[in-house]
């Protein structure tokens, strides 16, 4: 149907109408429920104290002056004392039936203003005048704090006699999630049964389990980040709320403030009167405290915990002294808030509990006789005796103890404290001339416990005569000076020598003479033996350093004389030679690297390269000598494979000899002038480089082992003509070997770095710079760089 223009403003004007309309009566009603709770809360007062209408009414407003609380809140109070049942309209119905819309008045926990935040309780007060149960406290709770405090679940536990917790309502949760934790043991990780033990809230503000320990009730953590448990008000509490939140982090204290006022005010609906004044006084504990502090020796201050039918389930602690310790080490204050059962848990049904009740219940003074409490420690049982009394004051109990067993427990420390560290104390009393020696004193000094300690006139012959006139000395200071003594000595035993040193100062009466000598004697025997042991390899280590460096630099010295380094190129039978040599940079010892670059009596040149295994003199002598029979038979015209044979001989007939001999690679080679022939043969030597035209190749390797290895070697040769520009290295490993690197992948990088250099003209120093790159070298490097120039 078609609307004409003025529909829309017409709809707006009415609904603003039924708004007002509502408003007022939903006002009308909470009137109505706030006027019924205020008459209720006078009838009990007069009908209790016999008071008038007037006055009633003043002594509800003066208390809720008084404690803070709004005149609502304190009428609600006073008929939760009452036990009052839910107030109801004149029809019959609630005022504020469960399932209704509740709104909180615009308090907000971040930042609403004072009118605001004081307005969500008296609402919550009327509101709760229609509920009864649990059940319907817990929806009113999350309806009401959910937008406020940000309240996402509600659930209501009470603890019945046997300590066990029943859930008695809940909002927020799933019908299997409130069968899944309907009922709990009192366990120990219990975040609610805690707020009922000690009456005290807990918030639990971490995101997990493992970060507070607390068991997460209801599940879910990644649904409800952060809860509160609060014990109803009552003496003792039996119910607490719990408040899920979907926000993490800790509450602010608006928020705490704000669920502190509301749980306060469901006393009554949950079926738990609040106590007028709490028990025991808050003043007297604090009294007691106070006279606890400058007193010595264990006592608390108990007060009983009562079940629903009045016996005594427990006692809680609500003072103590600072020397008051429980079976888990907590002491002092640490126990206060704690019970008896929790701290001692083993105390109920023995004498001691039935002393406290019968303590409680006539008033006599209980004085137990000594009675041995077994206790578990670490898995380990330990047994301790204890004397305990205990006395009533007013409806608490002052109990005190004393523990018999402390003096044997001191001495089996300080037997142990003696045994473990191979001492024992000693003390002379110089007024009657008696010595007392503990037990460890007579081990120390190897002596039989029959035999009494030693005299002191009888002391001297046992200690080594060396010896005498330090320790002399030292106690003539101690009676005469009263300087305290540290002296060691050594004494003869049964056993050999022992170190000893004695520790003891004096004591002396009211003139100054010293009348006793106490102190301990230590067994230092052990310390003294890896003493001596340290200073000898110390020493040992400093001769053998001294003769390392003799021996470098000796070998040094050698090493410079028979293989002296050229600063510049040398010009041998047409070609130019490079040569590199570098010493490694670690070790104190030269290693056995070497070359020979010399000219032949018929105009060819010889070239040599080699590495002896090992480091030293001994590896620098066996260099010379292959150094220079090599060069003795080149000269004279052998064969290059000859050369090696003889060689591998001499190293083999070497290591017949006391000194022994090495092993070494070798690579040689014979250069003629005409037609550039290059004749060369290698005993287990890496293969010679060949760069030519910017191109860097390994030679193919002609047979031939390793020298001073096997008996039966044969040792090939290899021919190659040299091009003008080519560069031919010769090189030892020191020169492409890593540690953890394929040799393979050294001998790469090397072709790779030498044929750069040759494009980028650095040619003339080729040796020298493929040398210097090397850093740091764990091993000696020898490069010989071969070059035949270009032709003009």
């Amino acid at each position: 149907m078609p609307r004409s223009e003025g529909t829309a403003p017409q709809m707006l004007a009415l609904a603003k109408v039924v708004a007002r309309l509502r408003a007022e009566v939903e006002d009308l009603e909470a009137g109505a429920a706030t006027a019924a709770v205020l008459e209720r809360a006078k009838g009990v007062l007069m009908a209790r104290q016999g008071l008038p209408a007037d006055e009633a009414y003043e002594l509800l407003q003066r208390r809720a002056e008084d404690h803070r609380r709004t005149l609502t809140e304190e009428c609600l109070l006073t008929l939760g004392g009452a036990g009052w049942p839910p107030v109801r309209a004149a029809d019959g119905r609630r005022n504020a039936p469960a399932g209704t819309v509740f709104r909180t008045g615009g308090y907000a926990p971040g930042g609403a203003s004072g009118a605001g935040r004081s307005a969500l309780p008296d609402r919550l007060a009327r509101a709760l005048a229609a509920t009864s149960g649990p059940a319907e406290v817990a929806e009113l709770l999350r309806t009401a704090l959910n937008e406020p405090a940000g309240v996402d679940a509600v659930m209501i536990y009470t603890r019945d006699p046997a300590g066990s917790l029943e859930l008695a309502g809940h909002a927020g949760i799933d019908g299997a999630t409130a069968q899944q934790w309907s009922h709990l043991p009192p366990l120990g990780s219990l975040a609610v049964l805690e707020a009922l033990t000690r009456r005290r809230p807990v918030w639990v503000e971490a995101p997990d389990q493992a970060s507070d320990g607390y068991l997460r009730i209801g599940a879910h953590p990644e649904r409800w980040l952060s809860r509160a448990w609060i014990p109803a008000p009552g003496a003792p509490s039996t119910t607490a709320v719990g408040f899920f939140r979907r926000e993490p982090g800790p509450f602010d204290h608006r928020t705490r403030d704000l669920l502190l006022r509301v749980v306060r005010l469901c006393g009554g609906a949950l079926g738990a009167p609040p106590a007028v004044r709490p028990v025991p006084a808050e003043e007297d504990v604090t009294t007691v405290q106070q006279i606890f502090d400058v007193l010595s020796g264990p006592a608390v201050l108990l007060t009983p915990v009562r079940a629903a039918d009045g016996s005594v389930e427990d006692f809680r602690i609500d003072a103590a002294t600072a020397e008051s310790v429980d079976v888990a080490g907590r002491k002092g204050k640490e126990l206060v808030g704690r019970t008896v059962l929790e701290t001692y848990p083993t105390v109920a049904g023995s004498p001691l509990w039935d002393g406290y009740l019968d303590a409680l219940a006539t008033g006599t003074v209980y004085e137990g006789l000594p009675f041995t409490y077994e206790e578990v420690a670490a898995g380990v049982p330990r047994h301790s005796v204890f004397s305990v009394r205990a006395s009533r004051v007013r409806d608490r109990l002052v109990a005190s103890w004393v523990r018999l067993d402390t003096s044997d427990l001191e001495a089996r420390r300080l037997a142990d404290l003696q045994r473990l560290g191979n001492l024992g104390w000693a003390s002379w009393n110089l007024t009657t001339d008696t010595i007392t020696w503990s037990d460890q004193v007579y081990t120390v000094f190897r002596r039989d416990p029959a035999l009494g300690p030693i005299p002191l006139e009888e002391l001297p012959r046992h200690v080594l005569p060396d010896d005498l006139p330090g320790l002399g000395r030292a106690v003539q200071r101690l009676l005469e000076d009263g300087a305290g003594m540290d002296q060691p000595f050594r004494i003869t035993t049964r056993d050999g020598v022992r170190h000893l040193r004695i520790v003891a100062e004096a004591g002396h009466d009211t003139d100054g003479t010293p009348v006793e000598v106490h102190g301990f004697v230590q067994d230092v025997t052990t310390q003294r033996d890896i003493e001596i042991a340290l200073r000898e390899s110390e020493r040992a280590n400093l001769v053998q350093r001294g003769m390392l460096r003799a021996e470098r630099s000796l070998a040094a010295r050698l090493q410079e004389t028979l293989l002296p380094i050229p600063e510049q190129s040398l010009e041998l039978a047409g070609l130019c030679v490079d040569v590199a040599y570098l010493p490694a940079d670690a070790g104190v010892n030269v290693g056995g690297d070497w070359y020979s670059a010399i000219p032949l009596p018929d105009g060819c040149a010889l070239f040599v390269v080699g590495d002896v295994a090992g480091h030293g003199l001994a590896a620098v002598g066996t260099m010379a000598q292959l150094r220079f029979t090599a060069k003795g038979m080149a000269v004279t015209g052998s064969a290059l494979p000859d050369v090696l044979g003889r060689l591998n001989a001499l190293l083999l007939h070497t290591a017949a000899e006391p000194s022994g001999a090495a092993t070494a690679t070798m690579v040689m080679a014979r250069y003629q002038p005409e037609g550039h022939r290059l004749s060369w043969v290698r005993a287990g030597h890496l293969p010679p480089l060949l760069i030519r035209d910017g191109r860097a190749q390994f030679l193919p390797q002609p047979e031939g082992n390793l020298l001073g290895a096997a008996a039966e070697v044969a040792y090939g040769q290899e021919v190659i003509g040299l091009l003008p520009g080519d560069h031919l290295l010769f090189y030892t490993d020191g020169l492409v070997e890593d540690p953890g690197v394929d040799i393979e992948e050294g001998l790469a990088a090397l072709a790779a770095t030498a044929a750069r250099l040759v494009r980028e003209g650095r040619a003339d120093t080729l040796a020298r710079t493929l040398a210097a790159g090397r850093t740091p070298h764990r091993d000696d490097i020898c490069v010989l760089d071969v070059h035949l120039p270009p032709e003009p």
